[in-house]
């Protein structure tokens, strides 16, 4: 055996521990990017999970129809069986066409209103108006999809897999799979199989509805099987389903709706592509990545590569595409375990991670409590589940990979088990140290590390012995330094994402590739040409002047004065300096210097400033104190309550800010800005001016708008813009969903409040209670201040982070709430809504030919580039926008689908009216990618997280989880089902009226 093996009893066992887009330009140092995870979302309560809401789901539920098309680009249309379930699902086979008829008698869902379960039919999304947008000009450009020339239409039969009792591992299945005893039985020619990995498999050939296969391993490798442990495995294939492939063509052609029949045939066509690269290659999910590829190193023991991604989908034009890209995927780098454990918990060397690693008096005061697990051996269940191989038989043995169940609050020198000795019976009992000494000559370096545990019962190994295997997947939050360096790692200009892409087409193969060949299936390896439009750019009012930045998309503040200043003169405010390092910190001349130039550029631009000597203190360590001690200084000294806080950092601590934050929004309900003393120090005036931005619209002034004809801008009578967003904390952390909603306070959709709350956990779609505290506040404060006391005729709905399968929960749960929410107001009161999802999380990129009147000097799209043909869905209304200059790498377009439009707008004012918001971002001198509303709300809920009800003492909520020890009724490698209620955030203190202000920002 390569470790050592242990015979404990069952008490002793469960002692042991559970197991490229741009941006816009710099303005202080408000909110670290590390504060939260990837997505984004003021405050109302947080909802009761009702009984059948949204994704808190039991993981062990029964699989849905939809649930084996998740990851798949298909029309919204196709997952609006998600969330209902089918009372009856009659199948019929025409025998002569040998044609798939589904025949879905009922749905049924939970009414929320009623609380009555309701029965009706899947709902289709908007169709795409014709004409399409015929403003600005035309041009041709290329984008990453490739169409497809031809696919089978043949009948393809799937398979339900089932090895052994139904539990082996992905590694053993695969194994199984491949052994000849299998091959021999279902792989004759023409067959065609292809496999998930898992439970689905699909064939040309038509078996009998069951079929039973016995493979031998053992045999099959010609090694003697251990002694009353056979290798012996049983594989069960189940008809389940005939897949009529002829259905893709019928659906394209508009001769059928996308039905289950459509759906299965297209989830096919992915899993056929796949089936070859996944041969191949590291597969994760539709990318592929291939060993020996320049790898980068991002630090503590990760390190990323370049690989291709791919996925088919349904275009418009009555055809198929492939949309292929570069994949960057983060892996942990091949490294013996102790220095990966040593980076990974910012351990000095391994002495010190084994002092870290010591179990510590949960009181001092009280022993008798016993011992917990420190934060840092907390840290090593980051590596649960990684591979590793063994290096202790004086060679490495890659050919055998263990798998990490958890690390053992153990040394090798405590760790005692019974060894029968050679040529006798004699058991006796030795310390792993002493095993390793005796078995293999090796004396440990490192005998007091904790031990790994493997995922074969009663095998562990002392650190230093395992080597982390390569190319696993690295699926964690990465920290600050890790995040700079992989964006310079991606970030590619579009001449260098080309050459990548083509690599990657190099690694596909699709031409040779035997199963496409096989199935028909044939695709143009050249990248697809379609017809966009460029659209006009806009004018920019300024306080008393215009500016045309033209195609360049930027401009820039000098001479310029904001369009409205802040509402009120700036006389009350303050400043606090932390001068907690040493290396980092302000005097007082040059406090007194930044001051007086930053007052003079505040003013330069328009705002009011009445006292331009601010209250200056040195602030206490503890930012709580600090943000009291300024609040006081400030209100006593000029009499009056304080209009706005400033900070001065040294560094950029993520926890630091949020306690920061909490204390100047919950408790004193004041604006408050956050800058960095090494940005102040160079008093730059570009950096005076970004800051100055955020300030203005802190106080209640606004940058700039679009010039237009109309005070209202686009608006033909009272309309609202509405933004939503929902983030989730990093993967494994215990941090609560947060939902955040945003609403346009002036006409013409420049200045936005916001209002968060948590949002259960991991639940995407906004509860009802959240949208009810959330929308009607803002909207009193609408009616009263912008409106003059009517109500909008319009509602604009701008949500992001959906996935297409959600969509029927937004317009059915989320669009439902709001119109219960206006009906409350006025029963009478129906306002039509124009409701749209923006995305970013898709792979289609634009390549205008380099100097072309669509490109921009680094060969990237300009700025208003639309594209509607050739790469949207089929029949629904979509568009792709590049509305942004990219500054670094290869611009994304913002894909925007419109999933309702009842004041049936034209497309050349709806998009127009998109495109020309973006250039209204208050804190940026580049239009933006994203439509503000919807980049409001990821701001907010980013800021939301400082408002969580935890006190300071609980640390920071970000980075690895640190999950409780389990009870020792449970297995330390059980799964825990995840809450569903969250505690709701601290409300913001509201004697200013800052809910209604821009404090996000």
């Amino acid at each position: 055996m390569g470790g050592a093996q242990k015979h404990r009893t069952e008490d002793e066992r469960r002692g042991g521990a559970g197991a490229g887009s741009s941006k816009p330009p710099p303005g202080g140092f408000d909110g670290p990017a590390s504060l939260t995870s990837q997505s984004p979302s003021g405050h109302g309560r947080t909802s009761a999970m009702h009984p059948s809401g949204d994704p808190a789901r039991d993981p062990v539920e029964k699989p849905k129809v939809t649930d084996i098309n998740r990851r798949l680009d298909l029309p919204g249309m196709a997952y609006n069986l998600d969330h209902m379930y089918f009372i009856r699902l009659s199948i019929s086979y025409w025998a002569h066409s040998h044609r798939l008829k589904m025949e879905i008698q009922h749905f049924r869902h939970f009414n929320r209103e009623t609380n009555e379960t309701q029965y009706d039919m899947p709902t289709v999304l908007m169709a795409r108006p014709q004409p399409g947008n015929t403003s600005g000009k035309e041009v041709t450009i290329e984008v990453n999809s490739f169409n497809v020339l031809q696919f089978p239409t043949k009948t393809v039969f799937q398979y339900d897999i089932q090895v052994g009792s139904g539990k082996e591992k992905r590694g053993l299945i695969k194994k199984i799979w491949n052994s000849a005893a299998v091959k021999a039985k279902l792989f004759t020619p023409g067959s065609g199989w292809i496999f998930d990995g898992n439970k689905i498999a699909w064939s040309l050939n038509q078996l009998p509805n069951e079929t039973t296969i016995q493979v031998d391993l053992d045999a099959e490798a010609q090694i003697t099987p251990r002694s009353g442990r056979e290798n012996k495995h049983r594989v069960t294939v189940r008809k389940t389903n005939a897949v009529n492939l002829a259905a893709i063509e019928g659906y394209l052609r508009g001769q059928m709706t996308f039905d289950t029949s459509v759906l299965e045939a297209i989830n096919f066509l992915d899993h056929l592509m796949r089936q070859t690269p996944s041969e191949h290659y590291t597969q994760i999910k539709r990318s592929f990545f291939a060993r020996g590829e320049q790898r980068y190193n991002l630090g503590k023991g990760i390190e990323a590569f370049k690989g291709v991604y791919q996925s088919i989908r349904a275009c418009q034009g009555g055809r198929l595409g492939v949309n292929v890209d570069v994949a960057n995927g983060t892996f942990w780098t091949e490294s013996v375990m102790t220095v990966t454990a040593c980076n990974l918990t910012n351990s000095g060397n391994p002495n010190e991670l084994s002092n870290d690693c010591k179990k510590v008096l949960k009181d001092r005061a009280n022993p008798n409590l016993g011992f917990e697990e420190t934060p840092t051996f907390k840290q090593l269940r980051r590596l649960r589940k990684v591979g590793f191989y063994a290096r202790h038989r004086g060679a490495e043995e890659k050919h055998k990979t263990w798998i990490i169940d958890r690390f053992l609050n153990e040394s090798a020198r405590e760790y005692i088990f019974t060894v029968k000795l050679r040529n006798t019976d004699e058991k006796q009992q030795v310390t792993i140290e002493q095993y390793f000494k005796r078995r293999y000559n090796i004396t440990l370096e490192y005998p007091l590390l904790p031990l790994v545990q493997t995922t074969k019962k009663g095998v562990v190994f002392p650190m230093e012995c395992c080597v982390i295997a390569e190319n696993q997947r690295y699926p964690f939050k990465l920290d600050e330094f890790q995040t700079s360096n992989m964006i310079k790692f991606a970030v590619s200009r579009p001449k260098d994402r080309l050459a990548a892409i083509n690599h990657g087409l190099g690694m596909l193969k699709w031409s040779e590739d035997p199963m496409l060949q096989e199935y028909g299936l044939k695709i143009n390896g050249n990248y697809t040409q379609t017809k966009a439009r460029v659209l006009n750019a806009p004018q920019i009012q300024f306080g008393g002047s215009t500016h045309n930045p033209g195609i360049s998309g930027r401009w820039d503040l000098k001479g310029k004065k904001f369009l409205t200043g802040n509402v009120m003169p700036l006389k009350s405010w303050g400043v606090a300096v932390f001068n907690t390092n040493k290396r980092v910190s302000l005097d007082k001349p040059q406090l007194d210097n930044f001051i007086r130039e930053f007052v003079k550029v505040y003013q330069g631009h328009g705002g009011v400033v009445q006292n331009k000597i601010p209250t200056m203190i040195v602030a206490p360590p503890d930012p709580a104190q600090a943000v009291e001690t300024l609040f006081n200084a400030t209100g006593n000294q000029h009499n009056m309550r304080p209009q706005m806080l400033v900070f001065m950092v040294a560094d950029k601590a993520a926890f630091h800010y949020a306690r920061l934050k909490k204390s100047a929004d919950c408790r004193y309900g004041v604006p408050s800005q956050v800058m960095q003393i090494q940005q102040v120090q160079k008093i730059n005036a570009q950096y005076m001016s970004n800051v100055c931005m955020k300030f203005n619209a802190k106080l209640g002034g606004t940058t700039c708008r679009v010039v237009h004809k109309s005070p209202t801008g686009h608006f033909k009578v009272p309309s609202l813009i509405i933004g939503a967003d929902v983030s989730h904390a990093s993967p494994g952390a215990e941090q609560p969903s947060m939902a955040a909603m945003t609403m346009t306070m002036d006409k013409f959709g420049g200045r936005y409040a916001a209002a968060c709350e948590t949002n259960g956990f991991r639940v995407e779609i906004i509860t009802t209670t959240n949208v009810e505290n959330m929308v009607m506040p803002l909207l009193i404060h609408w009616v009263k201040a912008v409106g003059g006391g009517t109500l909008p005729q319009h509602i604009y709905y701008f949500r992001d982070g959906v996935s297409e399968g959600q969509y029927q929960h937004v317009l059915q749960q989320e669009v439902r709430d709001m119109r219960n929410v206006f009906k409350r107001w006025n029963p009478k009161w129906e306002p039509k809504f124009i409701v749209v999802v923006a995305s970013k999380r898709h792979h289609i990129r634009f390549f205008p030919k380099t100097g072309s009147p669509a490109a921009d000097k680094n060969s990237n799209p300009v700025p208003g580039t639309l594209v509607e043909k050739d790469i949207t869905h089929p029949f629904e209304y979509d568009f792709y926008l590049n509305s942004h200059s990219a500054i670094q790498g290869t611009a994304r377009p913002v894909h925007y689908h419109v999933l309702q439009d009842e004041a049936k707008l034209p497309p050349n004012e709806f998009q127009n009216m998109i495109y020309e918001q973006c250039y209204q971002y208050m804190r940026s001198t580049t239009p933006v990618s994203l439509h503000p509303a919807v980049y409001y709300a990821h701001l907010a809920s980013n800021r939301a997280r400082s408002h969580e009800n935890i006190p300071a003492s609980s640390g920071p909520r970000t980075g690895p989880p640190a999950k409780p020890a389990k009870s020792a009724e449970k297995s330390a490698t059980s799964l825990e089902k995840p809450p569903t209620e969250s505690v709701p955030l601290l409300p913001i203190e509201n004697s200013t009226n800052l809910r209604v202000g821009m404090w996000y920002i």
